[in-house]
């Protein structure tokens, strides 16, 4: 009896659809959620006496505030992108505040920019309602409190995902402006991230360096944050630029190029066939079933074991390992069409076939990823068909 599949993990808490978009609160949020508390709480009690512990609870709330803010930017995302017929995935809160996942689509600069910055306008129209009830006579301590906290929260989260690089909101400009003037979106991501590298290192000199330089000690707080931010920052820039350098190279992706040469044979045929077709293991040999469909790769090493006399009496089955459920791909795939293609296919080799269902060549997904990321393709140490 096979054993029973592993249940997959949950990402997070599922807080139910807005707008037919998933909206899912990370396990990961309670950690900054707890940072609020334990951070600004003291401060809060200190600034505001008469609270007293329940100052931990209002920053709780502050938390919580910062909380509908992302969500509210990230829906601005989303609800955008549905008005050019981008699909979204879901929109993940999390410790980073959070991100907005979306499905296949096809961009252009000017839609990439408008449905960046939907997000921290909707932070500056947040701001701007709470700047006009801020100074209202019918507030309490505590409701003007969180008001003004919501207030700056949101105008903070604005300006600082107006910075131009990656991944902030604001790269998307700087992408699309070199995507509009190269008419290469790949040039674009690069150089949106290394624009974000850069504002990594200016806010390390003005939080860290500069007070450093005239003699003062940086607050924890200020440190811990700065960090935090700075580290995401980085992350998320080298990610950008990563992909960037990836898709650049997505033209060299294609399922004629990549593959090795090949022939078919039926799953009937003997070892004394396999050596008339490839006599010196060359082209590969795929094992074809019934209906003509690609379901095996002869193992060169296996044939070779086999004594010249029992050539004709040993069917190809014995000296051939199984391909994956479906695992052959159109010679005229290409880009991002075949990867995506790939990724649904199990195993690490692939059929070549053409227009006809003839197979043409035998992909191999290594070869496929030395293309994309540009690195030379390790020798392989195992036998064909051996599990790695």
């Amino acid at each position: 009896m096979g054993e029973k599949a592993a249940p997959a993990r949950r990402e997070g808490i599922p807080l139910g659809r807005i707008a037919g978009i998933p909206v899912i609160l990370a396990y990961s949020w309670f950690i900054i959620a707890a940072f609020t508390v334990i951070a600004f709480g003291p401060v809060l009690r200190a600034d505001n006496p008469a609270l007293g512990v329940s100052a931990y609870t209002v920053a709780f709330a502050y938390a919580v505030l910062l909380l509908i803010s992302v969500l509210v930017h990230e829906l601005a995302h989303a609800l955008t992108a549905k008005l050019y017929g981008w699909p979204t995935e879901k929109i993940v809160l999390n410790l980073w505040g959070g991100h907005t996942q979306f499905e296949n689509f096809t961009a252009t600069p000017g839609r990439s920019v408008l449905v960046a910055l939907a997000g921290p306008a909707a932070n500056f129209v947040l701001a701007g309602g709470a700047w006009m009830v801020h100074d209202s006579d019918s507030l309490g301590s505590v409701a003007g409190i969180l008001v003004n906290i919501f207030m700056w929260a949101n105008f903070v989260i604005g300006v600082f995902n107006v910075l131009p690089g990656l991944p902030l909101d604001g790269g998307r400009i700087v992408e699309s402006a070199v995507w509009k003037a190269t008419g290469s979106q790949a040039k674009g991501t690069v150089a949106a991230g290394w624009a974000g590298r850069v504002i990594v290192v200016a806010l390390g000199f003005w939080f860290i360096a500069r007070p450093l330089l005239v003699g003062e000690s940086p607050e924890f707080s200020t440190l811990m944050i700065t960090v935090l931010v700075a580290g995401f920052l980085w992350m998320g820039a080298t990610a950008s630029i990563q992909q960037g350098t990836m898709r650049g190279r997505l033209h060299l992706v294609n399922a004629s190029g990549l593959s090795r040469p090949a022939v078919g044979i039926p799953a009937t045929a003997t070892v004394a066939d396999i050596l008339r077709v490839a006599p010196a293991g060359i082209p590969a040999v795929v094992v074809c079933g019934p209906d003509g469909r690609p379901q095996g790769v002869v193992d060169a090493s296996a044939v070779a074991a086999v004594p010249p006399h029992a050539a004709g009496l040993t069917p190809v089955t014995a000296v051939s390992y199984a391909l994956g459920a479906g695992a052959y791909v159109p010679e005229w795939s290409k880009g991002q069409e075949l990867i995506q293609y790939l990724g649904q296919l199990e195993g690490q080799e692939y059929a070549v076939v053409d227009h006809h269902g003839a197979v043409t060549g035998l992909l191999a997904q290594d070869v496929v990823v030395a293309a994309i990321t540009g690195k030379s393709v390790r020798p392989n140490r195992y036998p064909q068909g051996q599990n790695r």
